[in-house]
């Protein structure tokens, strides 16, 4: 199942067919339509790989690093980026615009909700030598990285970011190039970390917000995403229409159902995958909170504890 070159008529709006000869599009092909994709596959045998390298450096001095957290970065995020990026997500991606759906919501949820809780950021400042160590501090402490995390900016830019892909032109341009396409998979990934990192992260990032704001933040994405698969759900006007409208002109993709079905399908699955994982981080950050109000609950006893002692002993 290979990509084929861009079909371009002179004159015409290029179809951007450049997945030629896929078969029909059932359930099992997100098992079977695997594709070895070079950017996606290096990036994911890179972060992963440092990611354990740095693990097994803290064992080898005897520190502990939580399997959940390897789990979390590793097999979950890096997992899901690979998986989303090269099976049967990727090859039907610009074929049927309710599989590029599931795929943007696993880059732009699932993905950095999980890097996010794999700390990288805490096992790099614990496993780097000095140079890179203060280096990477100096990213954490500059400007540029608080602007980057400033709560409100990353909330609009995350609620923003998807309505301008699909009612602006540029959800067309990606149709068009295969560049920007996979440009559109790393800005997904992106927004998405850096919307969750500083909300459910354990990295000492800037941006952090307490537990109170996390939360209201977390409950104010829910109606922007609801809202958007509704309106797509809703509406008369087909995303991409010159490319979807070009596949099914071309007999080789004859199975493909009708477009807008499929994009009300896809507008239904933002909804309700977009409503799931967002309950999921919701849930994740109030067991946080609850952990965090126990170990401070614990400091204060031991606090008192002390004082008790010292008062005692001052008789």
């Amino acid at each position: 199942m290979s990509r084929g070159p861009l079909r371009c008529d002179l004159g015409a709006v290029c179809a951007a067919t450049y997945h030629r000869g896929v078969p029909p599009f059932d359930l099992s092909s997100l098992v079977t339509g695997w594709q070895l994709a070079p950017l996606p596959l290096v990036v994911t045998v890179w972060a992963a790989g440092l990611y354990l390298l740095g693990v097994q450096s803290l064992r080898r001095r005897g520190d502990r690093w939580p399997v959940g957290r390897t789990v979390a970065f590793v097999g979950v995020g890096m997992g899901s980026f690979f998986y989303a990026t090269s099976s049967g997500l990727a090859a039907y991606d610009t074929t049927l615009v309710s599989v590029h759906m599931v795929q943007h919501m696993v880059l732009s949820m699932l993905v950095p909700l999980a890097l996010a809780l794999g700390a990288p950021v805490t096992l790099a400042l614990r496993t780097l030598p000095a140079t890179p160590r203060r280096w990477l501090l100096a990213v954490l402490h500059s400007r540029f990285a608080r602007v980057l995390t400033f709560a409100p900016l990353v909330f609009a830019l995350y609620v923003i970011s998807p309505w301008a892909l699909y009612f602006t032109g540029w959800y067309d341009a990606t149709l068009a190039s295969p560049w920007l396409h996979e440009l559109m998979h790393v800005h997904l990934v992106t927004v998405g970390a850096l919307f969750f990192w500083p909300l459910v992260g354990i990295d000492p990032v800037p941006g952090r917000v307490g537990y109170p704001a996390r939360m209201l933040m977390v409950v104010l994405t829910l109606p922007f995403h609801a809202f958007l698969g509704v309106t797509i759900m809703g509406q008369d006007t087909l995303i991409g229409a010159e490319h979807y409208l070009a596949l099914r002109r071309d007999p080789a993709y004859s199975w493909l159902p009708d477009a807008m079905a499929d994009q009300h399908l896809a507008g239904g699955i933002l909804w309700g995958s977009g409503d799931l994982v967002a309950l999921a981080f919701f849930g994740v950050l109030f067991a946080q909170w609850v952990r965090a109000s126990m170990k401070e609950a614990k400091r204060e006893d031991r606090r008192l504890d002390l004082v008790e002692a010292r008062e005692r002993a001052g008789r």
